[in-house]
């Protein structure tokens, strides 16, 4: 009975590519052009901020210039045309299943010290007009694949900051500064630990850097980020 329910669904809901929305043969998947214009990151790049744009183990000149408050990022996609349709129909869109996917992507890069998951944040207001954090949700999954713990409240958002897109690095900067904290009465749990910040795209590092700040301050060993896309220097009208 249940694959008979399946079938008739299937037939009156066709599977959709989760790029460009085009009829596929099985759910949640990318229809061949898409998948060939996703980028996949295969390496670490920059030692500091996994910047692709130099060699692996080497350190970039904006890293040399102003170190980064977390150990690095590691990102399973160039942000581009497709990787950006599935971050924007999963924040936007409210396709909620697409989480496990990007999770699918980022769990091989994982470090095996990390003792806890922490979601960046969105600020109570925005969290309530969307329903839900879609970093949260890409860090639950995250954390059944590799069974690691998840901790969504030890960051909160305090200080209600407008959008981002569209301001520059130091802009970012100044709108984030002071709006981001660490829960004090978590502080002693946090003293020491290996922290993976998860999030769905990396732009210019500002939300990021708050966030390993704060939790560096509180006490955590190291944070290392985790990401689905991360805009690349050279990509044009990207960031």
């Amino acid at each position: 009975m249940t694959s008979l329910v399946a079938s008739i669904v299937d037939f009156a809901l066709p599977h959709r590519c989760l790029g460009c929305g085009l009829v596929v043969d099985s759910p949640a998947s990318l229809c061949l052009p898409c998948w060939n214009k996703l980028d996949f990151i295969t390496s670490n790049g920059c030692a500091s901020c996994g910047s692709i744009e130099v060699e692996e183990g080497l350190v970039c000149a904006p890293c040399l210039q102003n170190p980064p408050s977390h150990d690095g990022v590691r990102a399973a996609t160039i942000y581009g045309e497709v990787s950006k349709s599935i971050a924007l129909r999963l924040k936007h869109g409210r396709r909620i299943g697409l989480a496990q996917i990007m999770a699918n992507s980022m769990e091989r890069w994982i470090a095996s010290e990390t003792d806890v998951l922490v979601p960046v944040p969105l600020h109570r207001w925005r969290l309530w007009s969307r329903g839900f954090n879609q970093s949260l949700e890409i860090a639950r999954h995250l954390g059944r694949q590799k069974l690691i713990r998840v901790e969504p409240s030890i960051m909160v958002r305090v200080k209600r900051t407008p959008s981002l897109g569209g301001l520059g690095a130091k802009d970012r900067q100044t709108v984030l500064r002071g709006a981001i904290k660490v829960d004090p009465k978590r502080r002693a749990w946090l003293k020491g630990k290996s922290v993976g910040l998860v999030d769905d795209v990396y732009t210019s590092g500002a939300t990021a850097n708050a966030c390993a700040a704060a939790l560096k301050r509180a006490g955590a060993k190291k944070v290392i980020v985790y990401t689905w896309a991360r805009v690349s220097k050279t990509s044009d009208g990207l960031h």
